[in-house]
């Protein structure tokens, strides 16, 4: 399933390059708006470390290293053609490394995953949920002071939904991560996006 996933997304970045585009996102606007959501989890001034789960060609990290001095990035991603991409527009900043794979190497204070819920191409519902839900195990294996994900919202307009993407139901997600992850759990669904981003503060 997910080399079915790393082909998508290669040929992605491939195609445009590393821009909004080439991650599957409209808009820089919209790529902006979706890391502040994930960044509100950060309770520290800096010094602190990054799982960036499905990180594309890295573009979380200046967003990060621009506003918190001392992160250390960690960056993974099933997409070696991502990596590529990464290593290549970031590949000499000292706190910063990518890796090819489907999970972090190392437990991190922060876990992020922006888009990674997104793309199921033609996996049914049932089969995407269960992958989901095993990632969110991964998340909270791998943070130490909490994670952040971003997903569909399952209130989208039917009308307007793309047959290719995984519309999620925030309320069970919402209710997973507070039952089985952290008492701290916080639902973002007023961004102006046809999405939703949860916060899950173990500390």
């Amino acid at each position: 399933m997910l080399l079915e996933v790393a082909r998508y997304y290669g040929d992605k970045v491939q195609a445009h390059g590393a821009s909004p585009k080439g991650v599957d996102w409209n808009t820089e606007e919209g790529q902006i708006l979706r890391f502040r959501q994930l960044a509100s989890l950060i309770d520290l001034p800096g010094d602190f470390t990054v799982n960036d789960l499905g990180c594309g060609y890295g573009a979380l990290l200046p967003f990060l290293s621009d506003r918190f001095p001392g992160v250390r990035y960690y960056g993974c991603d099933v997409a070696g053609e991502m990596i590529e991409v990464a290593v290549s527009l970031f590949g000499d900043r000292s706190y910063a490394q990518f890796t090819v794979g489907s999970a972090p190497m190392q437990v991190a204070d922060f876990g992020f995953a922006s888009g990674v819920f997104n793309v199921r191409l033609t996996r049914p519902d049932d089969q995407w949920a269960a992958y989901l839900e095993a990632a969110l195990d991964v998340l909270h294996a791998t943070s130490r002071r909490g994670f952040a994900f971003n997903c569909l919202s399952s209130y989208s307009d039917r009308a307007k939904r793309r047959a290719d993407l995984f519309y999620a139901d925030p309320k069970r997600l919402f209710d997973i991560c507070k039952t089985k992850y952290a008492q701290r759990v916080a639902l973002l669904h007023d961004y102006g996006l046809y999405e939703f981003t949860i916060l899950v503060r173990k500390i």
